[in-house]
């Protein structure tokens, strides 16, 4: 768990970091069957966001995460890194879901919280806040009093992987979190808005898992493609956008009109 000091590999739940849903009574799931049952029976998203936030299912992931934590990149050598699980994060009614691919390695990894402490989540919470979705154009750590606003955001694959590639394996053995967690809100949405391909294809499978009927064939990723699906509850309208990764921006692929194009209508859905 530590080396040398105040060194974590991760932060032992319980201890005090902001928003930490865990505690040393959590119960953690080690292997995919295990995912399987503890995301099955959770009772709330209290309770299912603190059994992902400690999750040890994929061992390839789990030495990944805590080797950054445990080596850290320069610019954070003096910060203690998160090193867990990212759980879903903000609204339990949340009008609109936003589904990621993985957190970032010195991002989520590091400040515990999905899409906060890197380029992509610079750009996407300044989206937010300019569409009413967020109370602050900024999200750098967990308690820097950020909240999402009638929204809650989610990664498909809870754990920052190497080279921002899960494997299959790895998706499929976290397939469980996103689907209890979309069962729990689904009463409430009106959007779901996919960053990126690997988003996309993890929420229309766990949209179908939830008994949403998806068309078949299953409709093509694309920037701003809308696709109005029927849930129990009624219309709900799936999106997708360009992930807001350094290689979308920088080369201009997405812009900020293009991503606040996106979020107004899933904020006006």
């Amino acid at each position: 768990m530590a080396s040398g000091g105040a060194r974590w590999t991760f932060v032992p739940p319980g201890t005090g970091w902001p928003g930490d849903p865990a505690d040393a009574y959590t119960p953690v799931a080690g292997d995919a069957a295990a995912v399987a049952a503890l995301a099955g029976t959770a009772p709330d998203l209290t309770e299912l966001t603190a059994r992902q936030s400690v999750c040890r299912a994929c061992p390839r992931l789990v030495a990944w995460r805590e080797q950054v934590a445990l080596e850290r990149r320069r610019a954070y050598a003096e910060e203690t890194y998160w090193g867990r699980p990212i759980a879903g994060w903000g609204e339990d009614r949340p009008r609109v879901l936003l589904v990621g691919l993985a957190p970032a390695a010195h991002g989520g990894n590091r400040t515990g919280r999905v899409f906060t402490g890197d380029r992509s989540g610079d750009w996407l919470f300044a989206s937010l806040h300019r569409v009413g979705l967020a109370a602050l154009p900024t999200s750098t750590h967990a308690g820097d009093g950020q909240r999402l606003l009638g929204a809650r955001m989610v990664a498909a694959v809870r754990c920052a992987p190497p080279v921002n590639k899960p494997e299959n394996s790895e998706r499929d053995a976290c397939k469980p979190w996103l689907d209890r967690e979309l069962a729990l809100v689904l009463p409430h949405l009106r959007a779901v808005v996919c960053l990126g391909s690997f988003g996309w294809a993890a929420a229309l499978t766990s949209l179908a898992a939830c008994g949403v009927a998806v068309p078949r064939p299953r409709p093509k990723f694309g920037h701003n493609v809308a696709v109005e699906l029927t849930a129990a509850r009624g219309p709900l309208l799936l999106l997708g956008s360009f992930h807001p990764s350094q290689q979308n921006t920088f080369t201009g692929r997405l812009t900020e009109p293009m991503l606040d194009e996106v979020l107004r209508r899933a904020a006006d859905a």
